[in-house]
């Protein structure tokens, strides 16, 4: 099972990734999650530049997160920022995505225990919904919840084919 994507299409992506961890729930190989991401974006979603932020989170920090931007009480899986302009209109080409989203880790945990999977699918799943949001894929009506979730589905599978999920968690040496 290949656990990085290709150089090749690595570099098929124009822009910036980041990844800022300030959880402390799991560790996490973000160098592994940046060339997954990377996949997703060229192979799956097929764009051509993204300015990217993910910021994986305490359930505390995601609940100040969830009031203040949403009004909503508590935690929650992942928030989305979409800080694109439609048609570039931000100075970026069209068909880039430019936004931020907030992972809780915490969330992921708990979410796989129900749903029985594991924490580290859950996180990916995380990041391909903030993904598809951040591609105009809405969730608050129920025939749109129903589209994105079959496109959320359909990467999912496609990752899993694709790449060991459990990677997510750096592997440890033998001592």
């Amino acid at each position: 099972m290949a656990t990085r994507p290709p150089p090749d299409q690595a570099r098929a992506l124009r822009g910036s990734l980041s990844f800022r961890n300030r959880q402390r729930d799991r560790r996490l190989d973000l160098r592994w999650l940046r060339g997954t991401v990377r996949h997703v974006l060229v192979e799956q979603l097929h764009v051509p530049a993204a300015e990217l932020c993910f910021h994986f989170v305490r359930a505390d920090e995601m609940a100040r997160v969830n009031w203040q931007f949403l009004q909503h009480e508590g935690s929650t899986d992942v928030i989305t920022f979409d800080h694109g302009q439609p048609g570039g209109a931000d100075g970026q080409q069209p068909g880039t995505l430019h936004g931020e989203a907030f992972v809780c880790v915490a969330d992921a945990i708990k979410q796989a225990r129900e749903f029985k999977t594991t924490w580290q699918s859950e996180v990916v799943r995380y990041v391909v919904h903030a993904l598809l949001h951040l591609q105009s894929y809405d969730d608050l009506q129920p025939a749109k919840r129903r589209v994105m979730k079959r496109e959320e589905n359909r990467v999912m599978r496609e990752l899993a084919r694709r790449f060991d999920l459990a990677r997510l968690e750096p592997q440890t040496s033998p001592r």
